[in-house]
């Protein structure tokens, strides 16, 4: 199984043919960290004394939270996690993030704004395999019994 730090074009592509009309759309990101942050092709940004991989992604998380709020985004959940209790059993995952984004124009906008770039590279340093699923909610009146 390999591994998923970012994105590519082509995913990103669908991921705007889809929600763009939608609304909100609240993400579900999936983190597996790192034991001890990687900053190897990244040295602009090391730190001056060695992280864990949970300690850069929440140092990351931190740095981004003010330029998140700017773009009308809102974290809703983060928590530790370990085993499914449906699911595969050698799938295992640190933490699950959950993020709120007012569209996916607004989520496009914050993830290629300046300032958070400056510091993504803090979550490339931190996990060693993440997955991001994007959702828009359904309405009470689409759902079918």
């Amino acid at each position: 199984m390999g591994k998923y730090i970012d994105s590519n074009p082509g995913a990103g592509k669908r991921f705007y043919q889809n929600f763009h009309d939608k609304g909100k759309v609240v993400m579900l990101n999936l983190l597996k960290f790192r034991k001890m942050a990687d900053y190897t092709h990244l040295k602009s940004i090391q730190p001056d004394n060695e992280m864990t991989g949970e300690e850069a992604y929440q140092f990351y998380l931190e740095s981004n939270l003010p330029e998140l709020e700017k773009a009308g985004s809102r974290i809703i959940y983060f928590g530790k996690c370990k085993d499914f209790l449906i699911g595969p059993e050698a799938e295992k995952w640190d933490a699950i993030l959950l993020v709120e984004h007012a569209s996916a124009s607004k989520f496009i906008e914050f993830s290629q704004s300046d300032e958070y770039q400056k510091n993504a590279g803090h979550r490339t340093a931190a996990l060693e395999d993440s997955r991001l699923l994007p959702s828009a909610p359904w309405s009470m009146s689409q759902v079918q019994i």
